[in-house]
């Protein structure tokens, strides 16, 4: 999938330093689904998120029917687009959710790194 549009600098740092991020995918029937709350983290100019239970999780599955969605963190309420991030990222992915939410217990913190959770990381684009 390729994509044109890009976060400005304050959406990057608003949504790339927010501690939650409210997303909700888009249905086949273009309805919107319920909001979740999960982490977010940036990666140079870039936004990723994943899911901790990996593939089984509802909301990752939800994104997986149209690609598309809303999220809202930081004050920034934005449609967005999923795509697969490529493996390649999932290690700086892994020390962006390490430094950001390594205030939080090492087991949870092991669960968001795992390969499981690494599995389901998708690069949000603004749509």
């Amino acid at each position: 999938m390729t994509t044109t549009a890009s976060w400005t600098d304050d959406e990057l740092n608003a949504v790339g330093n927010a501690e939650e991020l409210e997303i909700a995918s888009l249905r086949p029937s273009g309805a919107q689904s319920s909001w979740r709350t999960i982490w977010v983290v940036r990666v140079g100019d870039d936004i990723y998120v994943r899911s901790v239970n990996g593939l089984s999780s509802d909301w990752y599955r939800g994104t997986r029917a149209r690609r598309e969605g809303r999220i809202e963190a930081g004050g920034v309420t934005k449609d967005v687009v999923f795509v697969d991030a490529d493996e390649e990222i999932n290690d700086a992915a892994d020390a962006a959710y390490r430094r950001k939410y390594g205030h939080y217990a090492a087991p949870i913190i092991q669960r968001i790194t795992s390969g499981t959770a690494s599995a389901t990381t998708m690069q949000i684009f603004p749509r």
